[in-house]
């Protein structure tokens, strides 16, 4: 019986604040049966009208766009694409990566900092941690006699200069061999046992702080060593910082939230996807914004996939509808200036070029003068002959600009051909749909989708709340 009350306390708790957000945060807009809330459509309008944004929107200019763009996730929803195993993966992996940041767990970093520390300190095994400095003069393990004393005299010198007061940073800047450590006065740092060569630890385990070793022979030559500290290794709360930073570095967060993710998941027995789908639902719950970016992402990822697979790539691929859009729009498509169309030849020498061109005058079919060039000049064994075909503004190619458009300056033969020639005329505007494919093939993508946004608008109902959409607050405002 608890449990019943409890249960209607929490529906009607829910009730309440529905009815609240209701007043609060208003219904601007209905597409398709799902209401749009004033909030969500601020935000959407705010972030796409931001300062920078080159072609920024009044709200009246903004609000049949977004009715477009939710239109397309509607066609989207009804043609099943949010069904789609790519495209859950793809939404939940997104979920995901929001997710995740938002977790802590931090007993588990806890945990993992105290192991960290407590392997560290095993390392160590009790012994004390040493700060010291050293002087090296090197001697390779298969020296000569004479190398061998020549280093011991070495060594026993500075020995001696540092016995008479000589400063030890000063001395090691100017006489070690050790380069690494002489630039900072022969400082090696903190270090413990196992960290140095056996010899050399275990002379600067005798020492205590401020005294100096007699020159102590390692397998790498002879050291004077200098210790300049040694203490035992500090308790776990004087190193915790520093082992958490460094385990963050290294993702330990990230670890966190997924060990956290997993442990929820084994105490209510559901998969990691349903664990993270309820925890998703949580925070999108109590964070707006998350709650838009959430929704910003699935509407994009079910309008980009339904707009790519039903009029983009199809559009792109249409030659024959982009050829009829060309010509009942011919006369839209107009230059500033001529242009150059044809081709530009590059060759071994100007005989060839002039031979090429011969060819290219005797074939109409523009689309088959490469074949035609290979054919006749490059073999198996060699290749003398090159062409780039298109249309050309002034200023797209400095060989086209002198050769074609009689500018002054020098042309640019390519790499392995000394010629360049070019074969073609100047028009004064587009011949065909090629002479504008890159603008043509834009224009009919815009306009088919035109053709779909409107049957969607007649296919699908939306209605929208002027009264509410007058509340919109701008971020100008």
């Amino acid at each position: 019986m608890k449990l019943l009350r409890f249960f209607i306390l929490n529906v009607s708790l829910c009730t309440l604040l529905m009815a609240v957000q209701a007043q609060t945060d208003p219904v601007v807009m209905t597409v398709n049966g799902k209401d749009v809330s004033l909030s969500e459509f601020e935000y959407s309008f705010n972030k796409n009208n931001s300062e920078g944004v080159i072609d920024r929107k009044s709200v009246e200019e903004y609000v049949p766009l977004f009715i477009n763009f939710k239109l397309k996730v509607a066609a989207a929803e009804d043609a099943r694409y949010d069904t789609l195993t790519s495209m859950i993966k793809d939404i939940n992996s997104y979920r995901e990566q929001m997710l995740l940041p938002t977790l802590e767990d931090p007993d588990f970093i806890e945990q993992a900092a105290r192991t960290t520390y407590d392997n560290t300190a095993a390392f160590y095994a009790g012994h004390d941690i040493l700060t010291a400095s050293h002087i090296l003069v090197l001697m390779r393990q298969d020296a000569t006699a004479m190398q061998q004393s020549a280093a011991k005299e070495r060594i026993d010198s500075i020995y001696q200069v540092l016995l008479d007061g000589a400063d030890f940073a000063t001395v090691a800047k100017e006489c070690s061999d050790d380069k690494a450590s002489a630039v900072n006065g022969g400082s090696l740092g903190q270090f413990g046992k196992g960290q140095m060569i056996p010899d050399f630890e275990e002379a600067a385990y005798t020492l205590q702080p401020g005294q100096m070793s007699r020159p102590v022979k390692t397998t790498v030559g002879w050291h004077i060593i200098r210790l300049e500290d040694r203490h035992p290794f500090e308790p776990y709360e004087y190193h915790r910082q520093n082992i958490i930073n460094f385990l963050e570095q290294r993702g330990i967060r990230e670890a966190a939230a997924n060990h956290l993710v997993d442990s929820l998941a084994r105490q209510q027995n559901v998969s990691r996807d349903e664990m993270i789908k309820r925890l998703f639902n949580q925070m999108i719950a109590n964070d707006a914004e998350a709650r838009f970016l959430a929704q910003e992402y699935y509407d994009g990822s079910l309008m980009f996939e339904i707009s790519k697979n039903e009029i983009w790539d199809p559009a792109a691929a249409d030659e024959a509808g982009q050829e009829q859009y060309f010509a009942l729009h011919k006369k839209q498509y107009t230059w500033d200036a001529p242009r150059f169309k044809g081709a530009i030849i590059y060759a071994k020498d100007q005989a060839t070029i002039d031979a090429a061109k011969r060819l290219l005058k005797k074939q109409k079919d523009v689309t088959k003068w490469e074949q035609i060039l290979n054919e006749t000049f490059n073999t198996d064994s060699a290749n003398t002959v090159r062409i780039e075909r298109g249309v050309y503004a002034q200023g797209d190619n400095a060989n086209v600009d002198v050769l074609a458009f009689a500018k002054q300056g020098s042309t640019k033969p390519l790499k392995g051909f000394e010629a360049v020639g070019v074969y073609g005329k100047q028009i004064k505007k587009p011949e065909t749909a090629a002479d504008v494919k890159g603008q043509l093939a834009n224009d009919y993508r815009v306009a088919k989708e035109q053709e779909w946004v409107e049957a969607l608008r007649r296919k699908y109902s939306f209605t929208v709340n002027e009264d509410v959409l007058k509340q919109v607050k701008t971020v100008s405002q």
